[in-house]
C-alpha cells in the first residue's frame, strides 16, 4: 500500500505552514498527485486547575470565522521539545504553570493532507503566574467543571478537533482513577 514519491514541488512557503504538491506512484502503477501541509508540530494541553476544573480559552478563529472554546494550545518552535513547548504555551495562554505535565498522546490531525503531529498533555498541581499571550492572540481564560466541558463537546458547542479529543481522554483517565 506504499506510495512512492517521484517528484516533490513547494508551492507556497508561509511562516506557519508551507505547502507541496507530490506526484506519487501507487501501488497499482498509476500516478497521481498530493497535495502535503508541512506543519512542525503543535501541543494541546487540558490545564486541570483541581480534580474537577479545566481552564479552557476562549478566542476567535477566523479560519472557522467563529469564537471557540478550546484547551491551550500552540506550535513547536524549530528544534523544541513537545513537553518545552507545552509548559511555554500553558503559561503564556493561561497564567498558569504546571507542577506535572504528563504526555497524554499524539495524534495526526489531518493525515489525509497534513503532516501536522499534534502531542496532548495534562496539567495538573497548577501554579499562578501571569498570562503573557502573544500580540496578535486575544484570548480569555474560561475555568469550568470538566464534566461540564464534556456536555458541551456532547451537544455539539465544542466543535474543535483537539480539544474534543484531549477533554474525553482526560475525562477518560481522570473517572477512572477513582
Amino acid at each position: 500500500m506504499q506510495e512512492e514519491v517521484i517528484r516533490s514541488e513547494r508551492i507556497f512557503q508561509g511562516r506557519v505552514v508551507n505547502l507541496r504538491v507530490d506526484t506519487v506512484r501507487l501501488p497499482n502503477g498509476r500516478l497521481s498527485q498530493r497535495e502535503i501541509v508541512e506543519h512542525r508540530g503543535a501541543v494541546a494541553i487540558v490545564p486541570m486547575l483541581d480534580d474537577e476544573t479545566v481552564l479552557m480559552i476562549k478566542q476567535f478563529r477566523l479560519a472557522a470565522n467563529e469564537e471557540l472554546l478550546e484547551v491551550p494550545a500552540g506550535t513547536l518552535e524549530p528544534g523544541e521539545a513537545p513537553e518545552v513547548c507545552a509548559a511555554r504555551e500553558l503559561e503564556e495562554e493561561t497564567g498558569y504553570r504546571a507542577g506535572t505535565l504528563r504526555p497524554l498522546f499524539s495524534q495526526y490531525l489531518a493525515p489525509g493532507y497534513s503532516q501536522e503531529i499534534l502531542h496532548v498533555f495534562l496539567a495538573q498541581n497548577l501554579e499562578r503566574t501571569a498570562q503573557q499571550t502573544e500580540e496578535d492572540e486575544n484570548v480569555e481564560v474560561v475555568p469550568m467543571p470538566i464534566g461540564r466541558a464534556v456536555e458541551l463537546v456532547l451537544s455539539g458547542e465544542i466543535k474543535d478537533a483537539k480539544t474534543i479529543a484531549a477533554l474525553l481522554v482526560t475525562h477518560y483517565i481522570l473517572s477512572n482513577r477513582r
